[in-house]
């Protein structure tokens, strides 16, 4: 209760609303939604956005259901719903426009713009968003990578309090390749 209240004051604070607000006024969340820091859920159509079950935005990730491009020479914004699928990943600083469905088992990689619907089951990418690959595919190259390069567990990150001992190690040992952490 106190969390939350102190949770709700700092997006007061920023100008933002809290995922709460957001569905009393309408938006649409399934389970397991993550929402990190800075994410744009456009407040104004708020009640145009639905998004499934175990979905993941990434920083600085904007939902907008509404295009004011129009609003100086027409007098109108468009706007259009979005919906987002089950299983979905929107990597950090990507953007999606109105009137866009995103299908289930969808990786979108950081910094992307989705500006038509996303068929589910790829990974996508890009600005504009074009299909990289199979979700299988992804997720083959990702296990095999596993094998091969360094794989932490919670005592590498900031929620488990990193040592410094183990931030250097991980330093050391990411010298020439990438790595995985729970």
């Amino acid at each position: 209760m106190i969390k939350s209240f102190i949770r709700s004051i700092l997006y007061r604070f920023r100008g933002e609303y809290t995922t709460e607000k957001l569905i009393k006024m309408g938006m649409r969340v399934g389970r397991n939604f993550y929402r990190l820091n800075g994410v744009i859920l456009d407040p104004a159509h708020c009640w145009l956005i639905e998004i499934g079950n175990n979905v993941t935005l990434a920083p600085r990730v904007h939902i907008l259901a509404h295009d004011a491009s129009t609003v100086h020479y027409l007098g109108y914004a468009k706007i259009g719903k979005v919906t987002i699928g089950d299983n979905v990943f929107v990597g950090a600083e990507s953007v999606i426009l109105p009137n866009v469905t995103i299908g289930d088992n969808v990786v979108i990689g950081a910094n992307s713009t989705v500006t038509k619907d996303l068929e589910g089951g790829f990974v996508y990418a890009g600005s504009p968003a074009k299909k990289i690959c199979s979700i299988e595919e992804f997720i083959n190259k990702n296990k095999n990578l596993m094998a091969e390069v360094p794989c932490y567990g919670e005592e590498f990150t900031v929620r488990k309090n990193v040592s410094d001992e183990k931030k250097q190690q991980m330093i050391k040992e990411l010298e020439d390749s990438a790595g995985f952490v729970v």
